[in-house]
């Protein structure tokens, strides 16, 4: 396990520097000068020169490279050119929002989509599995920001049961904080519910087909007890794949719900800084976000014995 984990990790370097190198790269060719943003119109050359050596964006983009690549090496991720304050701190709070979100969702969907899946399977183009299939290419076919206004409108404006935009950090009041996330939390888990149902189901249509599951039923054993111990463990493992894929995307991606539910989280914090040419807190949140990815990926990996039989944790 430890060689393994070893290999893994070391593998996730050359990663890493290639997606430095395009992230660099590609916030470079977004259009529009950040000093010039910063300045105004009514700033003079000078003041602009002056400016862009302060920055270090008068050097060659390899240097620039180069001189940022050492720097987050040691953690340092600079500083917004906008507000001036260090990127990973500012980047950290801000992730801490989409995580509690994220996670939260994919939990929830989890939970009602793979008990769903797996009775679908069960009783395979029967009505209930027609009506879960159903369900889950309805929920698939709705984007997410417009189920978000949906709900919204719903359950902020007609029922006034939650509230419609802001958000309350947990530490100030808890109580408060839960009601900002009900409805950004309840629209991906509608949306993830979907995706789970279908993976699920079809996994466990093929195992429900092999020789030991027509055994363990000639043997008497009762349905519950054949797809809880025979067929969920063996079905599981795409799910779980899937499951990974999901939360590294949405920890990264999600810019669209925190804008429509005002959150202040990382994928709004990346929106902003690419509107405002703010090169130092692009290119910190594209590196974070694949890096989440990347080890999202890594504890999918490692988890796989516990939830497949059939795979050895060496």
């Amino acid at each position: 396990m430890l060689g393994y984990l070893a290999r893994r990790l070391a593998m996730t370097i050359p990663t890493l520097l290639l997606v430095s190198a395009a992230v660099f790269t590609l916030v470079r060719l977004i259009p529009g000068d950040p000093v010039q943003l910063m300045l105004g119109d009514a700033a003079d050359q000078a003041q602009v020169t002056e400016l862009r050596r302060a920055l270090g964006l008068e050097e060659p983009l390899p240097v620039q490279f180069a001189l940022w690549l050492g720097k987050v090496m040691t953690g340092d991720l600079g500083k917004s050119i906008g507000n001036g304050l260090p990127v990973l701190p500012m980047m950290l709070e801000r992730f801490q929002v989409s995580a509690t979100i994220v996670v939260a969702a994919v939990l929830l969907a989890v939970l009602v989509a793979v008990p769903a899946g797996l009775i679908a399977a069960w009783r395979q183009n029967k009505p209930l599995d027609l009506v879960i299939v159903a369900g889950a290419t309805l929920l698939l076919s709705i984007p997410s920001f417009w189920l978000g206004l949906l709900l919204l409108l719903l359950f902020g404006l007609k029922l006034g049961w939650l509230p419609v935009v802001g958000y309350v950090p947990f530490g100030e009041d808890f109580g408060k904080a839960l009601l900002y996330i009900v409805l950004p939390i309840a629209t991906l888990t509608m949306i993830e519910i979907g995706v789970l149902i279908r993976m699920a189901r079809a996994s466990a249509i093929e195992v429900l087909r092999l020789d030991y599951v027509t055994h363990a039923r000639a043997k008497g054993l009762t349905e519950s007890r054949v797809l809880a111990r025979h067929v969920l463990p063996n079905a599981f493992a795409p799910t779980w794949t899937l499951i990974g894929l999901t939360m590294g995307n949405l920890l990264g991606g999600i810019a669209v719900l925190e804008t429509v539910f005002t959150l202040p989280g990382l994928g709004r914090l990346l929106v902003d800084s690419i509107f405002a040419r703010d090169y130092p807190v692009v290119q910190g949140c594209l590196l974070f976000t694949a890096l989440i990815y990347v080890l999202v990926n890594l504890v999918v990996d490692l988890c796989y014995p516990l939830f497949d039989p059939r795979v050895s944790a060496e």
